[in-house]
C-alpha cells in the first residue's frame, strides 16, 4: 500500500512539476548570413577560380577589432562564406569581411530576439553591405558579393 501511494505521489509531483506547455516545442534559430564571392564581370565565383584563397579570410568586429567565428562552405565547390553568429540574442554587428588585408566589404546588422505565439525568431531591422555592389537571392538567402 505504502509503494502505490509513492507511486501516485510521484506521478502526481512529476505532473504538477511539468510546465504549462501549450505551444509544444517551438524554435526558430535566426538565418545563416552566407556570401558568394563573384567576378562583378564574369559572374566567377573567386574561390573557385583562384583568386582568391580561404585560408586569407578573416572577419572582423570593426569596433574591437576581435575575429568573429565563421564557417568557409567548400563541399561540392560551393564556395562560399557563411557567418552563423548573428541574431541569437538582440545585438547590433558591424563586421569586415577581409582577405589577405583587403577589407573586401563590411556588414552591419541590427538584429532583435522576439518571443511571439510561443516561439522564439529573430527580427532583421536592418542589414547593410557597404564597400562593394551586391545581390540577395531571396530564394537560398545568399549574397552574391561583386568584385571587380
Amino acid at each position: 500500500m505504502k509503494s502505490i501511494i509513492k507511486i501516485l505521489v510521484l506521478l502526481l509531483l512529476t505532473q504538477s512539476c511539468k510546465i504549462d506547455d501549450e505551444c509544444g516545442e517551438c524554435f526558430t534559430p535566426p538565418n545563416a548570413f552566407v556570401f558568394e564571392l563573384v567576378d562583378s564581370t564574369t559572374g566567377e565565383n573567386l574561390f573557385t577560380n583562384g583568386y582568391f584563397n580561404s585560408n586569407d579570410i578573416r572577419v572582423l568586429d570593426a569596433n574591437t577589432q576581435n575575429n568573429i567565428e565563421f564557417s568557409f562552405i567548400d563541399e561540392n565547390a560551393i564556395n562560399l562564406i557563411s557567418i552563423n553568429t548573428i541574431g541569437w540574442k538582440t545585438e547590433t554587428v558591424n563586421y569586415s569581411i577581409i582577405i589577405l588585408n583587403d577589407n573586401i566589404f563590411n556588414l552591419y546588422v541590427d538584429a532583435e530576439r522576439l518571443t511571439a505565439d510561443c516561439c522564439n525568431y529573430t527580427k532583421y531591422n536592418e542589414i547593410i553591405i557597404e564597400n562593394k555592389d551586391f545581390q540577395l537571392n531571396q530564394e537560398t538567402g545568399i549574397y552574391k558579393i561583386l568584385i571587380e
